[in-house]
């Protein structure tokens, strides 16, 4: 993402490619572009475990640095995109824990949401079968989300006596799915079935499920391929502005586009428009 940044410039040292990344608790493959983060714990419906959130959290945040991926999907092994929580690895000991180590991992959690969030490549959710709990809070924090027609995505964390208000979900779900039935969900703990996620706007698109991998991938292409920097912006501004009036909006959007005119892909599609041409788009 941030090749722009000349190989003199003094900042770049900060900034280093991810594709040959060694994940330690799920799987990671890149290819022109574009990352699949794939959980891979099918055995288990792909839960999280304390190891795998904060492994996730750090690459989330090192995104923020990649100069080199452009999109991610992420999806789950086996049928399923990911059960939450694990029941034994994390659910039984946080009942014996104080509360100053709580809140060191609800912290830790939604650190996750915040640094998916807070990347600025587009992230793609590609997700079948069950979706739940933090599982479901990862597919929330997704820029887009695909489905399948066996998806079945549960907030249930009032079915272990926990709040509906977990990593964000009380300010994520409403903003997708309205209030109504957002509440629904949050206090009921049910699943909301493929079919209702697509119809109150959860899911983007739903796809048979040996073809949703690949409708996902083939999604994040067209965004790898397309003038990067200013989707970074449009994520920002899509975060950003929950919190400004709209005149604030408007204003934030006036100096970020001007932003993006003074980029070279802003001139590269004026020259391929005049010349009949497509835009072959680099991202500075």
């Amino acid at each position: 993402m941030k090749h722009y940044l000349g190989a003199s410039n003094p900042m770049r040292a900060q900034f280093k490619p991810l594709q040959a990344y060694q994940a330690q608790h799920f799987s990671w493959a890149f290819e022109a572009g574009v990352a699949t983060l794939t959980l891979n714990r099918p055995e288990r419906k792909n839960p999280l475990t304390f190891e795998s959130y904060a492994e996730l959290r750090d690459l989330f945040n090192a995104l923020r640095y990649a100069t080199d991926v452009k999109a991610v999907v992420i999806t789950g092994a086996g049928g399923n995109f990911c059960s939450g929580g694990d029941v034994h690895d994390i659910i039984g000991p946080l009942t014996r824990m104080s509360m100053p180590e709580l809140i060191e991992f609800t912290r830790m959690t939604g650190d996750l949401v915040k640094t998916m969030r807070q990347c600025p490549q587009p992230l793609i959710g590609a997700i079948d079968g069950i979706c739940a709990g933090a599982g479901a809070m990862m597919a929330l924090a997704c820029d887009l989300r695909l489905g399948s027609p066996r998806a079945k995505t549960a907030f249930l964390f009032t079915r272990v006596g926990l709040a509906g208000a977990d990593m964000g979900a009380c300010s994520l779900l409403p903003r997708l799915i309205g209030q109504g039935r957002a509440s629904e969900l949050l206090f009921t703990g049910r699943a909301m079935v493929a079919d209702e996620g697509m119809a109150w706007g959860f899911f983007n698109s739903l796809h048979p499920a040996e073809a949703l991998l690949a409708q996902a991938q083939q999604l994040a292409r067209s965004l790898a391929d397309g003038p990067t920097f200013a989707h970074g912006m449009t994520k920002t501004m899509l975060h950003q502005e929950w919190a400004m009036t709209l005149e604030q909006a408007i204003e934030a959007e006036a100096q970020a586009q001007a932003i993006c005119m003074q980029t070279q892909d802003f001139r590269r599609a004026y020259e391929a428009f005049a010349a009949k041409q497509q835009p072959q788009f680099q991202g500075d």
